[in-house]
C-alpha cells in the first residue's frame, strides 16, 4: 500500500501567487515615482507642523508646507536605498537606472546632474549618520540638517551641533510612513 504525505496548502498564498498582476520595470518605476510623490505631496505638511510644533526647539523653525524639495529628495534617495534590497541586483540596477531617468525629467535636470544630486545626499546621508547604517535613522538626520534645524534647539544641543536624540526619534517614526512597503507591492504584483 503507497504511503501518502499530505502538506497543508495555503490556497490563498497558491493562487494568489498565480493571480498576482504582472509588471515590467517601466510600470514598477512609474507606480514607484507617482506613490512616493502622492504620499510627499500629501504628507508633509503633517511633516513641517510637527517640526514648527516640536518640544526639541526653543523658537519654531518655520518651515513652510511649500518648503519640501529637500524633503522629498531624502525620502527619495532612502527608498531608492531599500529597493536595492527589495530585488535582485541586476533587475535593482534596470528599475534604479528607470526611476533616476523619469525623476530627472520631473525635476527638469539632465540625468548626470540628478545622479551627482543623488550621490551627494547619499554621502551626506552616510557621513550624518556614522557608524550606523540604518536608513531610517540616516533619513530623520539628513532632514534635520538640510533644514538647519541645530540653531532652533536649547543651547546644549545648539552648541554641539548635533540633533536632540527625542526629535530624531519622533522624525523615525513619522519617516517609516513614508518608506515604500515592498512586501505589500509583492503580494499584489509579480515582476516579469
Amino acid at each position: 500500500m503507497p504511503t501518502f504525505v499530505l502538506y497543508n496548502i495555503n490556497r490563498e498564498t497558491m493562487f494568489g501567487t498565480i493571480l498576482r498582476k504582472k509588471v515590467s520595470d517601466e510600470k514598477l518605476a512609474n507606480v514607484f515615482i507617482n506613490g512616493l510623490f502622492s504620499t510627499i505631496d500629501n504628507g508633509f505638511p503633517v511633516v513641517a507642523e510637527m517640526m514648527n510644533e516640536d518640544q526639541s526647539f526653543v523658537v519654531s523653525p518655520n518651515i513652510q508646507v511649500t518648503d519640501s524639495y529637500e524633503f522629498s529628495l531624502i525620502v527619495i534617495i532612502g527608498n531608492l536605498k531599500f529597493l536595492e534590497s527589495a530585488f535582485e541586483p541586476e533587475q535593482a540596477d534596470r528599475v534604479e537606472k528607470l526611476i533616476c531617468e523619469k525623476l530627472a525629467t520631473a525635476y527638469g535636470i539632465e540625468l548626470t546632474t540628478f545622479k551627482a544630486l543623488i550621490k551627494d545626499y547619499s554621502n551626506l546621508m552616510a557621513r550624518l549618520n556614522l557608524p550606523s547604517k540604518n536608513m531610517l535613522y540616516a533619513m530623520s538626520k539628513a532632514i534635520f540638517d538640510k533644514y538647519s534645524l541645530y540653531n532652533f534647539q536649547d543651547e546644549y544641543f545648539k552648541r554641539m551641533q548635533v540633533p536632540n536624540p527625542l526629535f530624531l526619534k519622533r522624525m523615525d517614526e513619522i519617516i517609516e510612513n513614508f518608506l515604500w512597503d515592498w512586501d505589500a507591492f509583492f503580494k499584489k504584483y509579480r515582476l516579469d
